[in-house]
Protein backbone atom coordinates (compact mmCIF):
# COMPACT_ATOMS: atom_id res chain seq x y z
CA UNK A 1 0.00 0.00 0.00
CA UNK A 2 1.27 3.34 -1.02
CA UNK A 3 2.08 6.34 1.65
CA UNK A 4 -0.60 7.93 -0.32
CA UNK A 5 -3.24 5.32 0.23
CA UNK A 6 -2.50 5.16 3.96
CA UNK A 7 -2.79 8.38 4.72
CA UNK A 8 -6.00 8.64 3.01
CA UNK A 9 -7.36 5.67 4.74
CA UNK A 10 -6.13 7.15 8.37
CA UNK A 11 -8.05 10.14 7.75
CA UNK A 12 -11.18 8.26 6.88
CA UNK A 13 -10.62 5.77 9.86
CA UNK A 14 -10.35 9.21 11.78
CA UNK A 15 -13.46 10.85 10.46
CA UNK A 16 -15.54 7.28 11.15
CA UNK A 17 -14.09 7.31 14.35
CA UNK A 18 -15.14 11.01 15.15
CA UNK A 19 -18.63 10.60 14.00
CA UNK A 20 -19.51 7.64 16.24
CA UNK A 21 -17.83 9.87 18.88
CA UNK A 22 -20.29 12.74 18.22
CA UNK A 23 -23.65 12.61 20.83
CA UNK A 24 -26.54 12.15 18.93
CA UNK A 25 -28.91 14.97 20.28
CA UNK A 26 -32.07 13.46 22.00
CA UNK A 27 -35.09 14.29 21.55
CA UNK A 28 -37.08 16.51 24.00
CA UNK A 29 -38.45 14.99 26.95
CA UNK A 30 -41.32 16.87 27.39
CA UNK A 31 -43.19 18.81 24.57
CA UNK A 32 -46.21 21.04 25.13
CA UNK A 33 -48.71 22.93 23.75
CA UNK A 34 -48.71 26.46 24.43
CA UNK A 35 -51.82 28.53 23.44
CA UNK A 36 -53.04 32.01 23.11
CA UNK A 37 -55.74 33.75 21.81
CA UNK A 38 -54.54 37.14 20.58
CA UNK A 39 -51.98 37.82 16.88
CA UNK A 40 -48.25 37.37 17.45
CA UNK A 41 -47.40 41.41 17.67
CA UNK A 42 -49.49 41.42 20.80
CA UNK A 43 -47.54 41.25 24.36
CA UNK A 44 -48.68 38.30 25.61
CA UNK A 45 -46.90 36.44 22.67
CA UNK A 46 -43.93 38.52 23.25
CA UNK A 47 -44.13 36.89 27.07
CA UNK A 48 -44.74 33.36 25.65
CA UNK A 49 -41.95 33.29 23.11
CA UNK A 50 -39.28 34.86 25.86
CA UNK A 51 -40.48 31.57 28.34
CA UNK A 52 -39.97 28.80 25.80
CA UNK A 53 -36.44 30.31 24.86
CA UNK A 54 -35.70 30.21 29.12
CA UNK A 55 -37.04 26.64 29.55
CA UNK A 56 -35.80 25.45 26.52
CA UNK A 57 -32.19 26.22 27.05
CA UNK A 58 -32.13 25.84 30.87
CA UNK A 59 -33.55 22.41 30.48
CA UNK A 60 -30.69 22.48 27.50
CA UNK A 61 -33.19 20.97 25.12
CA UNK A 62 -35.45 18.43 27.19
CA UNK A 63 -38.19 20.41 27.60
CA UNK A 64 -39.99 21.88 23.99
CA UNK A 65 -42.63 24.31 23.85
CA UNK A 66 -44.72 25.16 20.84
CA UNK A 67 -46.71 28.00 20.84
CA UNK A 68 -50.32 28.40 18.97
CA UNK A 69 -50.89 32.11 18.37
CA UNK A 70 -54.14 33.60 17.29
CA UNK A 71 -56.86 31.29 18.30
CA UNK A 72 -55.15 28.29 16.92
CA UNK A 73 -56.48 26.09 19.72
CA UNK A 74 -59.85 27.57 20.09
CA UNK A 75 -62.07 30.28 19.45
CA UNK A 76 -61.15 32.72 23.07
CA UNK A 77 -59.62 32.46 26.22
CA UNK A 78 -62.02 30.48 27.75
CA UNK A 79 -61.77 27.94 25.29
CA UNK A 80 -57.82 27.52 25.77
CA UNK A 81 -58.66 27.32 29.65
CA UNK A 82 -61.15 24.64 29.53
CA UNK A 83 -58.51 22.85 27.10
CA UNK A 84 -56.12 23.27 30.21
CA UNK A 85 -59.04 21.53 32.46
CA UNK A 86 -59.85 19.02 29.80
CA UNK A 87 -56.11 17.84 29.13
CA UNK A 88 -55.76 18.90 25.27
CA UNK A 89 -53.84 22.13 25.74
CA UNK A 90 -50.70 21.91 28.10
CA UNK A 91 -50.05 25.86 28.56
CA UNK A 92 -52.32 28.72 28.54
CA UNK A 93 -51.16 33.02 28.04
CA UNK A 94 -53.73 35.19 28.32
CA UNK A 95 -55.63 37.30 30.67
CA UNK A 96 -57.78 36.30 33.98
CA UNK A 97 -61.10 37.49 32.42
CA UNK A 98 -62.88 34.25 32.10
CA UNK A 99 -61.35 32.48 35.45
CA UNK A 100 -64.13 34.07 36.66
CA UNK A 101 -66.51 31.85 35.48
CA UNK A 102 -65.35 28.18 36.98
CA UNK A 103 -63.52 30.37 40.63
CA UNK A 104 -65.55 33.09 41.77
CA UNK A 105 -62.66 34.38 43.76
CA UNK A 106 -60.84 35.70 40.61
CA UNK A 107 -63.68 38.38 40.29
CA UNK A 108 -61.60 40.25 42.48
CA UNK A 109 -59.76 41.98 39.68
CA UNK A 110 -63.39 43.25 38.20
CA UNK A 111 -64.23 45.74 40.92
CA UNK A 112 -63.77 49.16 39.23
CA UNK A 113 -61.13 51.33 40.51
CA UNK A 114 -59.34 48.96 42.85
CA UNK A 115 -55.54 49.85 41.44
CA UNK A 116 -54.54 53.49 41.34
CA UNK A 117 -51.80 52.92 39.14
CA UNK A 118 -49.59 49.92 37.99
CA UNK A 119 -47.28 50.56 40.62
CA UNK A 120 -49.82 49.20 42.80
CA UNK A 121 -50.70 46.57 40.64
CA UNK A 122 -47.52 44.87 41.22
CA UNK A 123 -47.01 45.74 44.72
CA UNK A 124 -50.25 43.29 45.25
CA UNK A 125 -49.78 40.84 42.45
CA UNK A 126 -46.21 40.13 43.15
CA UNK A 127 -46.61 40.23 46.79
CA UNK A 128 -48.83 37.55 49.43
CA UNK A 129 -52.35 38.40 47.61
CA UNK A 130 -50.99 37.62 44.03
CA UNK A 131 -49.59 34.30 44.90
CA UNK A 132 -52.74 33.43 47.24
CA UNK A 133 -54.97 34.17 44.24
CA UNK A 134 -52.57 32.32 41.45
CA UNK A 135 -53.13 29.23 44.43
CA UNK A 136 -56.70 29.02 44.00
CA UNK A 137 -56.75 27.67 40.63
CA UNK A 138 -54.57 24.66 41.61
CA UNK A 139 -58.03 22.80 42.77
CA UNK A 140 -59.37 23.91 39.39
CA UNK A 141 -56.53 21.86 37.56
CA UNK A 142 -54.93 24.74 36.60
CA UNK A 143 -51.24 25.67 38.18
CA UNK A 144 -50.94 29.65 37.52
CA UNK A 145 -47.35 30.31 37.53
CA UNK A 146 -46.81 34.63 37.27
CA UNK A 147 -48.36 37.63 36.86
CA UNK A 148 -48.46 39.09 33.16
CA UNK A 149 -50.25 42.19 32.17
CA UNK A 150 -52.82 43.41 29.62
CA UNK A 151 -53.07 47.10 31.31
CA UNK A 152 -55.71 49.32 32.25
CA UNK A 153 -58.91 48.81 30.01
CA UNK A 154 -60.06 52.30 28.74
CA UNK A 155 -63.04 53.62 26.61
CA UNK A 156 -63.93 53.98 23.10
CA UNK A 157 -66.85 55.10 21.10
CA UNK A 158 -67.98 56.99 17.98
CA UNK A 159 -70.38 59.43 19.78
CA UNK A 160 -68.95 61.80 21.66
CA UNK A 161 -65.50 62.63 23.51
CA UNK A 162 -65.93 61.43 27.32
CA UNK A 163 -64.38 63.83 29.55
CA UNK A 164 -66.73 62.80 32.74
CA UNK A 165 -69.41 61.14 34.18
CA UNK A 166 -72.20 62.60 31.95
CA UNK A 167 -70.88 61.96 28.75
CA UNK A 168 -71.20 57.97 29.33
CA UNK A 169 -74.92 58.07 30.04
CA UNK A 170 -76.37 56.91 27.30
CA UNK A 171 -73.72 54.86 25.17
CA UNK A 172 -74.45 51.11 24.09
CA UNK A 173 -71.01 49.43 25.10
CA UNK A 174 -69.88 45.85 24.28
CA UNK A 175 -68.36 43.90 27.41
CA UNK A 176 -67.24 40.91 28.42
CA UNK A 177 -69.72 38.56 29.46
CA UNK A 178 -68.93 39.31 33.60
CA UNK A 179 -71.68 40.70 36.33
CA UNK A 180 -69.05 42.46 37.61
CA UNK A 181 -68.50 44.56 34.68
CA UNK A 182 -71.91 44.90 33.09
CA UNK A 183 -73.00 46.19 37.04
CA UNK A 184 -70.41 48.73 36.59
CA UNK A 185 -71.04 50.37 33.53
CA UNK A 186 -75.27 50.16 34.15
CA UNK A 187 -74.24 52.42 37.82
CA UNK A 188 -71.98 54.93 35.12
CA UNK A 189 -75.38 55.19 32.82
CA UNK A 190 -74.05 53.16 29.94
CA UNK A 191 -76.25 49.92 28.30
CA UNK A 192 -73.82 47.04 28.90
CA UNK A 193 -73.83 44.74 25.67
CA UNK A 194 -71.88 41.43 25.95
CA UNK A 195 -70.69 40.39 22.56
CA UNK A 196 -68.13 37.38 21.43
CA UNK A 197 -65.18 39.69 20.82
CA UNK A 198 -65.13 38.32 17.31
CA UNK A 199 -68.75 40.14 16.41
CA UNK A 200 -67.12 43.30 17.73
CA UNK A 201 -65.65 44.94 14.64
CA UNK A 202 -68.47 44.76 12.68
CA UNK A 203 -71.11 46.13 15.48
CA UNK A 204 -68.77 48.78 15.69
CA UNK A 205 -68.79 48.97 12.09
CA UNK A 206 -72.75 48.83 11.75
CA UNK A 207 -73.91 51.04 14.75
CA UNK A 208 -75.00 48.28 16.87
CA UNK A 209 -73.56 49.42 19.33
CA UNK A 210 -71.68 52.82 20.33
CA UNK A 211 -68.44 51.47 22.02
CA UNK A 212 -66.00 49.06 23.47
CA UNK A 213 -63.77 49.39 26.80
CA UNK A 214 -60.25 47.35 26.34
CA UNK A 215 -56.60 48.22 27.00
CA UNK A 216 -54.96 50.18 24.33
CA UNK A 217 -53.08 47.49 22.85
CA UNK A 218 -55.90 45.74 21.98
CA UNK A 219 -58.00 48.99 20.64
CA UNK A 220 -55.06 49.28 18.79
CA UNK A 221 -53.90 45.82 17.37
CA UNK A 222 -57.80 45.56 16.48
CA UNK A 223 -57.60 48.64 14.38
CA UNK A 224 -60.59 50.18 16.13
CA UNK A 225 -59.34 53.46 15.22
CA UNK A 226 -61.40 52.55 11.66
CA UNK A 227 -64.37 52.64 13.62
CA UNK A 228 -64.30 54.45 16.75
CA UNK A 229 -63.45 58.23 16.94
CA UNK A 230 -62.65 58.61 20.55
CA UNK A 231 -61.13 57.46 23.14
CA UNK A 232 -61.28 57.91 26.83
CA UNK A 233 -58.77 56.71 29.50
CA UNK A 234 -61.11 56.05 32.04
CA UNK A 235 -58.48 53.02 33.49
CA UNK A 236 -61.75 51.58 35.31
CA UNK A 237 -60.69 48.02 35.78
CA UNK A 238 -56.71 46.46 35.10
CA UNK A 239 -56.80 43.48 33.50
CA UNK A 240 -54.23 41.09 34.77
CA UNK A 241 -53.12 38.28 32.60
CA UNK A 242 -51.34 34.88 33.62
CA UNK A 243 -49.29 32.27 32.47
CA UNK A 244 -50.10 29.25 33.50
CA UNK A 245 -49.47 24.97 32.56
CA UNK A 246 -52.04 22.20 33.43
CA UNK A 247 -51.16 21.19 37.05
CA UNK A 248 -50.85 17.53 35.76
CA UNK A 249 -48.70 18.02 33.57
CA UNK A 250 -46.59 20.48 35.91
CA UNK A 251 -46.83 17.50 38.47
CA UNK A 252 -45.55 15.37 35.95
CA UNK A 253 -42.13 17.49 35.30
CA UNK A 254 -39.01 16.60 37.56
CA UNK A 255 -38.74 18.96 40.64
CA UNK A 256 -36.15 20.68 38.87
CA UNK A 257 -38.00 21.51 36.05
CA UNK A 258 -40.56 22.95 37.80
CA UNK A 259 -38.21 25.12 39.57
CA UNK A 260 -37.04 26.79 36.06
CA UNK A 261 -40.69 27.05 35.12
CA UNK A 262 -41.50 29.20 38.31
CA UNK A 263 -38.32 30.87 37.33
CA UNK A 264 -38.58 31.49 33.94
CA UNK A 265 -42.45 32.66 33.90
CA UNK A 266 -41.62 35.14 36.39
CA UNK A 267 -38.67 36.52 34.03
CA UNK A 268 -40.74 35.92 31.30
CA UNK A 269 -43.64 38.22 33.10
CA UNK A 270 -41.53 41.04 34.14
CA UNK A 271 -40.51 41.58 30.33
CA UNK A 272 -43.66 41.16 28.78
CA UNK A 273 -45.00 43.85 31.36
CA UNK A 274 -42.13 46.06 29.88
CA UNK A 275 -43.27 45.36 26.41
CA UNK A 276 -46.64 45.88 27.12
CA UNK A 277 -46.31 49.34 28.51
CA UNK A 278 -43.87 50.16 25.94
CA UNK A 279 -46.48 50.05 23.58
CA UNK A 280 -49.33 51.68 25.35
CA UNK A 281 -47.50 54.58 25.00
CA UNK A 282 -46.35 54.41 21.54
CA UNK A 283 -50.16 53.06 20.57
CA UNK A 284 -51.47 56.04 22.25
CA UNK A 285 -49.38 58.57 19.87
CA UNK A 286 -50.30 55.80 17.03
CA UNK A 287 -53.92 56.57 17.66
CA UNK A 288 -53.97 60.07 17.56
CA UNK A 289 -52.22 59.76 14.75
CA UNK A 290 -54.65 57.75 13.28
CA UNK A 291 -58.06 60.21 14.16
CA UNK A 292 -58.58 59.18 17.62
CA UNK A 293 -59.63 62.14 20.11
CA UNK A 294 -58.04 61.30 23.48
CA UNK A 295 -59.10 62.59 26.51
CA UNK A 296 -58.36 61.86 30.18
CA UNK A 297 -61.49 62.43 32.27
CA UNK A 298 -61.96 62.88 36.15
CA UNK A 299 -61.77 59.75 37.35
CA UNK A 300 -63.37 60.41 40.90
CA UNK A 301 -66.98 60.96 40.05
CA UNK A 302 -66.54 57.69 38.31
CA UNK A 303 -65.33 55.84 40.90
CA UNK A 304 -67.96 57.53 43.14
CA UNK A 305 -71.11 56.23 41.11
CA UNK A 306 -69.52 52.61 41.13
CA UNK A 307 -69.02 52.24 44.26
CA UNK A 308 -72.25 50.01 44.70
CA UNK A 309 -70.31 46.88 42.98
CA UNK A 310 -68.48 46.74 45.75
CA UNK A 311 -71.42 46.06 47.96
CA UNK A 312 -73.12 43.85 45.50
CA UNK A 313 -70.22 41.77 44.52
CA UNK A 314 -68.68 41.29 47.92
CA UNK A 315 -70.34 38.41 49.06
CA UNK A 316 -69.54 36.27 45.67
CA UNK A 317 -65.87 36.43 47.14
CA UNK A 318 -65.86 34.41 50.00
CA UNK A 319 -63.21 33.30 51.96
CA UNK A 320 -60.88 36.49 49.86
CA UNK A 321 -63.50 39.37 50.39
CA UNK A 322 -61.03 40.95 52.71
CA UNK A 323 -58.37 40.61 50.55
CA UNK A 324 -60.47 44.24 48.75
CA UNK A 325 -59.61 45.85 51.42
CA UNK A 326 -55.76 44.81 52.16
CA UNK A 327 -55.90 45.65 47.89
CA UNK A 328 -57.04 49.07 48.39
CA UNK A 329 -54.79 50.14 51.38
CA UNK A 330 -51.95 48.81 49.97
CA UNK A 331 -49.33 51.23 49.68
CA UNK A 332 -48.15 51.52 45.50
Amino acid sequence: MTRCRRSILFVLLLLCTALFAMPVSAEPKFVLKLGHAVPEENAYHYGAVRFKELVEERTQGNVKIDIFPNNQLGTGERDILEGLQLGTIDMYVGSTGPVGGFEKRFLIFDFPFLFQNKTHVYSVLDGEIGRHILGLLESKGIRGLAWMENGFRNLTNSKRPVNGLGDIAGLKIRTQENKVHMAMWRLLGADPTPMAWSEVFTALQQGTIDGQENPIPVIYTSKLFEVQKYLALTQHVFSPAMIAVAQPVFMSLPKEYQTIFMAAAQEAALYQREVCDKMEHEYIETLKKNGMEVTTPDIEPLREASKKVYEDFRGELGDVAELLDNIISAKP
